[in-house]
């Protein structure tokens, strides 16, 4: 038996009743609803015991971070089709404002159980540890003094505290940052009666303070909130008044960015324009303390237009995420995942000559247990070698001071053809994909702007070198973005080749990119927005025409989302035929599983581990003729329909059969994958009696990367 059979459902009869229309609502899940739902899973993990405790402290970071984007994107999108009277509905048939209630409600319950867990692991784990996040009613005298000082000469001088009356209104509340609300009682110096003031923390102040254990009667790895400093000296503020209550605030808005395509004539500016509004867009969401008084949260709620269900009222800091200072600040190894070396292979090292080694064979990458410096290197080497003539990228991510960019600014400079095409609306990058498109084009890079309209998610890396009297193009291809750091937390797969007919198609889709030309005939790219959607279906169609006609159907595929209804209709159909299916969907899933008639042979796993599981994966049985791609895109209607995407077919047999096996190992994961069920809830997988733990993300480190 194999792995793959050994982890699948037992195959169920086709269903040949009667016709089912595979369309209906009550087949799909909310796609918002899902997204809640793997948030939550990743809640999980800081629950989990197994976890090293620093870790799991991180796990409540992320989960900040990823609700802080939810509310920025998602939910402020649903209020502005409420706002517009738009009635359309997804495939489940939920209005918008529907969506919004029960986002609320599912809200609230997350994070309230985010505090809980937060306050647990302050309480007793971490304090087991000799970590305390001190609170003032536990200052020494010592701690008072030193945190006194600390707020005279680092905090109050650059502190503007705003009172509010006719000449000093409401002001304008910065998206996300931490503010106070003061309820004051007394004489102001003009001897007015005092109400409410504004304390606005700038933002490079640390929101977590290390006391100095020498001068402060203390342990080493002890921690003071910066608002409880704020709340214990708030008084010194407001002279000659009394301070009857502080209450720390965050407003969340919404930070999509609006560019009116049709109108623009320029893109960069257009973009630059916008990205000012982004911090002062409408308030979706506003958290406060948990003992703010409802008088004062009822004035937030009337200044920022929210209503009582968009308000959150919070057991602990306003802003979770600030806690990853103390991550860095705690040098205790063993209360962190153990560190690992990617490896390289070694027709990949420094030493090697990249372009004799991928001309020979093609070379299959597996971030981040194998290292991104290839990728880099690759660049490097081109930019280096006088026989190289032009180079062509994509970039959507790249982060601050990009390896990337650099070795094509190098090969700008050094005579080379270098085209990059930089995508601008990569959501919270727009800053700083415009600053490394000013660096290219200074070096004498030519740099375009994908397509209006199109997002170019398409990762691909392409260079052109004279070969004897030819020609010849080499091409990096991959699953995630040019990104050295995320390379380090992300799994994706990169993928060096030399074919003929890959290297001809990524040359085609650049030659559409900046012509804007019609391209066709592509030899095995599929691409969106023109080619992918209809051809993976035709792919599911054949597995399921395979299975009617006796033969064994199975397609795994791993993405991050699977929301598109069409393509569920097509695997609810290849289901119903017969046809197991296994999904390994990180994030949102519109699909339910173990419909009977419908989706009885489809299983739905979700990895939820060390590493943020990002590639894209597509396996089809074929009968006997397997196919594997690889893809940057995920099965949403904006990644098949309104993006540039590709999906690259891995044909050379041995690099097939690494990555099904690859697949394999994540349906027999039992430690950190959860098993969906029909009504979109998830249980998480444990070993069965007498079995072994096994973790995916473990093999591949066992198996891959180097110990450190």
């Amino acid at each position: 038996m194999t792995t793959t059979e050994a982890s699948t459902p037992e195959k169920k009869a086709p269903n040949t009743a009667i016709a089912v229309d595979f369309k209906k609502p009550e087949y799909y899940l909310n796609r918002q609803l899902s997204l809640l739902e793997f948030n939550w899973r990743v809640l999980q993990q800081a629950r989990d015991e197994t976890i090293p405790l620093m870790e799991r402290l991180r796990f409540l970071c992320i989960f900040s971070t990823n609700m802080d984007e939810f509310f920025e994107i998602r939910v402020s999108g649903l209020q502005q089709k409420v706002e517009l009277g738009a009635l359309h509905n997804e495939p489940d048939n939920t209005s918008p404002k529907q969506v919004l209630k029960l986002i609320s409600q599912r809200s609230h319950q997350l994070v309230d159980e985010q505090y809980q867990l937060l306050n647990l692991l302050q309480d007793e784990h971490l304090a087991a540890e000799n970590i305390r996040f001190v609170r003032r009613t536990e200052w020494n005298s010592c701690m008072d003094s030193w945190l006194k000082n600390y707020f005279e000469n680092e905090l109050l001088p650059i502190i503007s505290p705003l009172a509010l009356d006719p000449a000093h209104p409401f002001p304008r509340i910065l998206n996300k940052s931490l503010h106070f609300i003061v309820s004051l009682k007394g004489k102001d110096a003009f001897g007015r009666n005092s109400g409410l003031a504004i304390v606005q923390i700038p933002r490079a102040l640390p929101r977590i303070i290390q006391l100095p254990f020498e001068e402060c009667d203390c342990g080493p790895d002890d921690f003071v909130f910066l608002s409880s400093v704020v709340h214990a000296y708030v008084e010194s503020l407001f002279p000659g008044m009394s301070v009857k209550g502080c209450y720390q605030f965050r407003v969340t808005r919404n930070s999509d960015l609006y560019v009116d395509e049709e109108e623009i004539d320029d893109l960069l500016r257009a973009v630059e324009g916008e990205l000012g509004s982004r911090r002062y867009g409408d308030a979706v969401r506003l958290e406060a303390a948990h003992d703010c008084p409802e008088k004062v949260c009822n004035y937030l709620l009337d200044k920022f237009e929210l209503s009582e269900q968009d308000l959150y009222q919070v057991d602990g800091p306003v802003n979770v995420n600030r806690l990853n200072e103390v991550y860095d600040l705690i040098n205790r190894p063993e209360l962190k995942y153990k560190p690992f070396v990617p490896s390289i292979p070694s027709k990949l090292t420094l030493k090697s000559d990249m372009f004799e080694s991928i001309s020979k064979q093609d070379v299959l990458l597996h971030h981040p247990y194998q290292s991104f410096a290839p990728v880099v290197d690759f660049i490097r080497q081109a930019a280096n070698d006088p026989n190289v003539l032009a180079i062509k990228q994509t970039l959507y991510r790249t982060g601050p001071s990009s390896a990337v960019v650099n070795a094509l600014v190098k090969a700008a400079r050094l005579g080379k053809e270098v085209t990059v095409v930089v995508e601008l609306r990569a959501r919270f990058d727009e800053e700083a994909n415009i600053t490394l498109s000013a660096k290219l084009q200074e070096a004498g890079a030519h740099v375009v702007y994908g397509v209006v309209g199109y997002k170019t998610h398409a990762k691909m890396l392409l260079i052109i070198r004279r070969e004897a009297q030819h020609l010849r193009q080499y091409a990096h291809l991959g699953t995630g973005n040019y990104h050295s750091r995320t390379a380090r937390l992300y799994t994706d797969y990169g993928f060096f080749t030399s074919n003929k007919k890959i290297c001809e198609d990524a040359n085609r889709v650049f030659h559409q990119l900046t012509s804007m030309g019609q391209t066709k005939n592509l030899n095995k790219f599929l691409q969106s927005p023109f080619t992918l959607q209809e051809a993976l279906e035709a792919k599911i169609e054949r597995e399921r025409q395979h299975a009617v006609n006796g033969n064994e159907g199975r397609i795994i595929v791993k993405l991050n989302s699977l929301v598109d209804a069409a393509m569920i209709s097509a695997l609810y159909q290849a289901s119903s035929d017969g046809v197991i299916i296994d999904l390994i969907i990180r994030g949102m899933c519109s699909l339910r599983p173990g419909l009977p008639g419908v989706s009885e042979n489809i299983k739905v796993h979700s990895i939820v581990g060390r590493f943020l599981e990002h590639d894209r994966v597509i396996y089809f049985k074929n009968k006997d003729k397997p196919e594997v791609f690889i893809s940057s895109a995920d099965w949403m209607e904006r990644n098949l329909y309104h993006r540039v995407e590709i999906a690259i077919p891995i044909e050379n047999k041995s690099l097939q059969e690494r990555i099904i096996s690859e697949l394999e190992y994540y349906l027999l994961d039992n430690t950190q994958a959860w098993i969906m069920h029909a009504d979109g809830s998830y249980t998480q997988v444990s070993p069965e009696d007498g079995k072994e733990a096994f973790i995916a993300q473990e093999k591949f480190l066992e198996d891959l990367a180097e110990s450190s």
